[in-house]
């Protein structure tokens, strides 16, 4: 059954993108556990495999049911376009105990048994205590599982954010939605989200919080009631080229035709990244890395857009997917 938005004309006013490495954490662990999942992101599940299993995540994955509530205050709404997430995990630490137990006690519920069992009991018996616990796991979490690569990943989030932005530009509200993954829907006013269940809710002149997402792909995440504010989460553009390694498969003729490392800058830009985070993934001085980015620019074979204090690059349509490459070979 789906969800049904509808909006209010204050709404329309009041819709907003933003990143959230919270939001990203907790995903994270998630497709730990969902196998149907692992085959969009093979590298990440190599390279934090070892890891992984020195974090105990029992708690959290208790508290995310295959189907039903996930408790949401501890993944909350961003609180801005592009929160840090040490600010994100201080709004987890100060949520009232009462209001986590109601949020716990409903997540438990949608899972046979986990309610009784000794884990479900103890976070039920003491909700201050397992908001510092789960806190203190999705901390740890964040810093083995999400930080070493949150560069990579928040230049492809924030690209996302920046071709949607235009998109909002040129068609509106009702037009972009649906871009944003085939199970949205705009008719008249409400959005529908293709989804598990029934969820009804009038924005009241909240609006909406739209959150492209790296490890919620494939799916499309969208609920929470009174007082959050609305959300839906989408899976994330570029999705296919982000975990692949550029350097690897860099074409011998686009080498030849502007030498290795542009020719590297280029075909690693098939993700969108920033300076410091193509100088990361190829092993190349950032002040390397500026100039060949300028070189190509001024030859149209990319763009930079700024998001906050970062300037993100991209592919322009002649050279997106390796589009040079293959016309040379």
């Amino acid at each position: 059954m789906p969800f049904h938005l509808h909006f209010g004309q204050d709404d329309l006013l009041r819709c907003r993108f933003a990143v959230s490495p919270l939001w990203e954490t907790q995903e994270a662990v998630r497709t730990l556990k969902r196998p149907e999942r692992h085959a969009y992101h093979p590298q990440w599940l190599r390279e934090i495999r070892a890891a992984s299993r020195e974090i105990d995540l029992s708690a959290l994955w208790l508290l995310m049911p295959r189907r039903g509530h996930a408790p949401d205050f501890l993944g909350p709404p961003p609180i801005g376009p592009a929160a840090r997430f040490d600010e994100e995990i201080a709004g987890v630490r100060a949520t009232d105990p009462a209001a986590a137990e109601e949020d716990m006690a409903r997540a438990l519920a949608c899972t046979p048994g986990a309610a009784a069992s000794p884990k479900g009991r103890a976070l039920l018996a003491d909700p201050a205590g397992a908001v510092r616990v789960l806190a203190d796991v999705m901390e740890t979490a964040w810093h083995t599982l999400v930080e070493p690569l949150w560069p990579r990943l928040r230049a492809l989030l924030e690209a996302d954010v920046a071709h949607h932005s235009r998109r909002l530009a040129e068609v509106g509200l009702g037009g972009l939605l649906p871009e944003l993954d085939r199970r949205l829907s705009w008719d008249a006013g409400t959005l529908t989200v293709e989804w598990r269940g029934e969820h009804v809710r009038d924005l009241s002149g909240q609006g909406l919080v739209l959150i492209p997402s790296v490890f919620s792909w494939p799916d499309v995440v969208s609920g929470f009631d009174p007082p959050w504010q609305p959300t839906v989460a989408y899976p994330v553009r570029g999705i296919a080229g982000l975990w692949a390694e550029p350097a690897s498969r860099t074409p011998a003729s686009l080498v030849r035709l502007l030498g290795r490392g542009r020719a590297a800058v280029l075909t690693a830009l098939a993700t969108p990244d920033t300076t410091s985070g193509l100088a990361q993934r190829l092993g190349l001085a950032p002040s390397s890395v500026s100039a060949h980015l300028a070189a190509l620019r001024d030859a149209g074979l990319l763009v930079s857009r700024r998001y906050g204090h970062r300037v993100i690059y991209t592919c322009t349509p002649l050279s997106a997917g390796g589009g040079v490459a293959q016309e040379l070979e």
